[in-house]
């Protein structure tokens, strides 16, 4: 297939948007489809596995780029005449993208990866949610298929009147994030750096921003024989900082490949704190490496983690009740490693090899709906 790939997110910026447009283009290569790929200007490299990046006029909106109207969009994908056109959670140029797509007659798939009802009721927005919502109605009805990634967000999306939805998930990589590091040399150094009188690792891994919440890790405070590890960067890095302020806390900073496995296979629990997670990223990279998962009942993780069996899921707002649960796991070991076990048996499925196939089985189903005359 023929696949232009429009993202609102992409290289320098790494966060899930781009990590998952990422492995979508290495899938597309791989298996010899033919992409193109139109990004927010904000120093993206010209070229991506093959395939030939476009940047196209940006305004930078707190340190994200946002893609401005511009001609160029259409200009682009009608020259490459894609059969379909890849939406990664669409917004202003995305929104663009499945315009253009409906005049030039090309079928779009949109990428839904936006938590808009947990966004707005964190900021207190009131009447605006509604606006947002008629924003994201309006951008997802243009689309041929919107793809969402939980049962949470397909109710989200249900509830606002958007139609023409099915789910997909994301894959993980099971070769780099695996139960055996454990047993590297490196991650035994880790671990003694980390633990040096054997205390108990429980990490959390993302960005630190005010949506993740990270500073709920404060209602572990006085718990005996753990330490903390937070991996990631980002603007509630001094909220994070003062709000566990005296904790035995190690700050890994923003880490990637063998490194970021290597922070994982060094934690013993792995504890997920924030309420607006469309999927939960993370939560199955701690599953492939075998490692129990503790998070909040609320978005992705409802759908990732099987309370009592790979981990637990508190009640949202009940910071006792996540305390409870990872105090449960630092003092059982055979616990930890039962809940580890099941963790990595959850996720042997869900290869990126897999779940890409799954899209590309989409993009033909929109193709197909787009060509299949609508009954009067």
């Amino acid at each position: 297939m023929r696949v232009v790939v429009v993202s609102e997110s992409f290289l320098p910026t790494i966060n899930g948007v781009t990590n998952s447009v990422k492995k979508v283009l290495d899938h597309l290569a791989a298996n010899g489809h033919d992409a193109m790929v139109i990004v927010p200007a904000a120093g993206a490299p010209t070229h991506y596995a093959g395939f030939p990046v476009h940047e196209v006029p940006a305004l930078a909106y707190r340190q994200f780029p946002m893609g401005l109207p511009n001609p160029l969009v259409q200009r682009l994908i009608a020259d490459f005449r894609p059969d379909v056109i890849h939406a990664a959670s669409p917004f202003l140029l995305g929104a663009q993208a499945i315009a253009a797509g409906n005049r030039l007659g090309i079928p779009s798939v949109a990428i839904f990866q936006t938590d808009v009802a947990g966004y707005a009721r964190r900021n207190h927005l009131g009447a605006l949610t509604r606006v947002a919502w008629r924003i994201v109605r309006w951008i997802h009805e243009g689309a041929d298929l919107t793809l969402v990634p939980s049962s949470s967000s397909m109710a989200d999306l249900e509830a606002a009147g958007i139609h023409r939805l099915a789910r997909w998930g994301r894959g993980v990589d099971l070769t780099t994030y695996h139960p055996r590091n454990r047993q590297d040399a490196a991650v035994r150094r880790l671990r003694e750096r980390l633990a040096p009188r054997g205390e108990v690792l429980v990490g959390y891994v993302g960005r630190l921003a005010p949506e993740k919440q990270v500073e709920r890790m404060a209602a572990l405070r006085g718990l005996d024989g753990i330490r903390l590890v937070i991996v990631g960067d980002g603007p509630s890095l001094p909220s994070v900082r003062r709000e566990l302020d005296g904790m035995p806390v190690t700050y890994l900073g923003a880490l990637g490949g063998a490194e970021l496995a290597a922070a994982y296979a060094s934690f013993d629990v792995f504890l997920h704190t924030g309420t607006e997670e469309t999927f939960g990223q993370t939560v199955q990279e701690a599953h492939a490496t075998g490692i129990p998962v503790v998070a909040p009942h609320a978005g992705g993780p409802i759908d990732l983690v099987d309370h009592g069996v790979n981990g637990y899921l508190f009640s949202p707002d009940d910071d006792g009740q996540l305390r409870a649960y990872v105090e449960a796991l630092v003092l059982d070991g055979e616990l930890r490693a039962r809940m580890g076990e099941a963790g990595r048996r959850t996720v042997l499925g869900k290869s990126w090899s897999s779940v890409c196939d799954e899209l590309v089985a989409h993009y033909e189903a929109a193709v197909v709906r787009r060509a299949t005359p609508v009954a009067l």
